[in-house]
């Protein structure tokens, strides 16, 4: 069997999470909107998928990645109460649950931190949370 050279699924997965957040019955009743790129006039709340890091896990018989995405959601509301609420909603969305990333198998995706900020411009009321999983991808067999 031949082995097609890798090809980084960082581009599959940031569509993959765009899909799945997008698309969450809850996350919209939050009113939240989600990018990948952050237009001029936006609405709170909203979710960015931002900068992400890669390393190979490849195995004997097809390669691998750990990609690690971070997802970043702003806020006006008062204290850290919503964007901790959308925070939980996104790990109840993906930590341990299936994601489809095309082109890809798969193998598991594990919430690795979460930090919530206070942006220090003045006025100082925007909250920010900053949350990475880990997504286990591998050639499909």
């Amino acid at each position: 069997m031949t082995i097609p050279p890798p090809v980084s699924p960082m581009l599959a997965i940031q569509g993959a999470l765009r899909t799945l957040l997008a698309d969450d019955a809850e996350l919209q009743d939050l009113g939240v909107t989600v990018y990948d790129y952050l237009p001029e006039a936006t609405a709170y709340p909203f979710i960015v998928i931002g900068e992400a890091t890669e390393v190979p896990a490849n195995a004997h018989d097809r390669f691998g990645w750990e990609t690690v995405p971070a997802l970043h959601v702003w806020d006006q509301y008062r204290g850290f109460k919503r964007v901790l609420q959308i925070g939980g909603r996104l790990t109840a969305l993906l930590d341990h649950q299936p994601l489809t990333v095309p082109g890809y198998a798969h193998v598991v995706t594990r919430f690795e931190y979460g930090q919530p900020l206070t942006d220090p411009e003045p006025p100082g009321n925007i909250r920010h949370l900053v949350q990475r999983y880990r997504v286990i991808t591998a050639q499909p067999v």
